[in-house]
């Protein structure tokens, strides 16, 4: 330790100065690091947490309320510092509360089906309400303590998130997504006339039509072929071989009589 050695021509002031700056710079390192690892925890209370489609898993476990914006929205905008505030008080309420871009996550905005800005849902293991009370801090909050959630009827089971129903329709969103990401590449890069693109895509969706349609013939084919037609022939050969031994009875029948 520096204050223990005793160094020739300094006073004893000056040692006492020197060990005060040195614990001085020992306690302002030590905030240092408690500050960076702070900043760096994610788990930091009072914050919004942002969901993906690579996290939105998250909202499946525990009590969660989440918010479906966009950027442009005045209404999201609106009600953001309210969101904010009821964010603060997460942790005392024992929730999670999360926003969701849909301009940038249109896969999750498929998934619950959202059709409205902005739209809120309520989760609660796996189980998704949608809350459609005031946006206040105060009525957020009592939605929670009061547990006013028990009384709104769940999504149904085809509706969740979960189910296959939303799995496909999240696909459908992101699949319109991708084709006006590729129309604007066309129009606005490209230079293709507005016209010019709309034919593309008519040739494109035709010549998928008729690859699913020639997919669909030769899968049936496997599953159910069709009979062989040996066993028609031959049967229509009986028939007429019988056919003509009758014919060859008659006249000897007749001439039978006749005698």
């Amino acid at each position: 330790w520096p204050c223990s050695v005793n160094m020739a021509g300094i006073t004893q002031l000056d040692e006492l100065n020197m060990c005060t700056k040195i614990i001085n710079h020992y306690t302002l390192l030590t905030l240092l690091v408690i500050n960076c690892v702070l900043s760096v925890n994610p788990g930091d209370e009072g914050q919004v947490l942002p969901i993906a489609d690579s996290n939105w898993t998250l909202i499946l476990q525990g009590e969660w309320m989440l918010k479906f914006y966009a950027p442009w929205c005045p209404a999201c905008q609106q009600i953001q510092p309210d969101w904010e505030n009821f964010a603060k008080h997460s942790k005392g309420l024992g929730i999670t509360v999360g926003k969701v871009d849909v301009t940038q996550q249109p896969g999750l905005s498929g998934r619950f089906l959202v059709t409205t800005l902005p739209t809120i849902f309520h989760a609660k293991d796996g189980s998704f309400r949608r809350y459609l009370s005031s946006r206040a801090v105060e009525d957020l909050q009592s939605y929670i303590i009061e547990k006013k959630w028990e009384s709104v009827e769940p999504v149904p089971g085809w509706k969740s998130p979960s189910s296959i129903a939303m799995r496909g329709m999240a696909s459908l969103f992101q699949l319109s997504v991708w084709i006006r990401q590729i129309h604007s590449y066309l129009t606005e890069t490209l230079g293709i006339p507005v016209w010019g693109s709309y034919a593309i895509f008519a040739l494109a969706t035709l010549l998928t039509g008729l690859l699913l349609g020639l997919m669909l013939v030769l899968l049936a084919d496997c599953l159910c072929p069709s009979k062989p037609k040996n066993k028609d022939v031959k049967r229509d050969e009986y028939i007429k071989d019988d056919v003509s031994e009758e014919e060859e009875d008659f006249p000897s029948e007749e001439k039978h009589l006749s005698d």
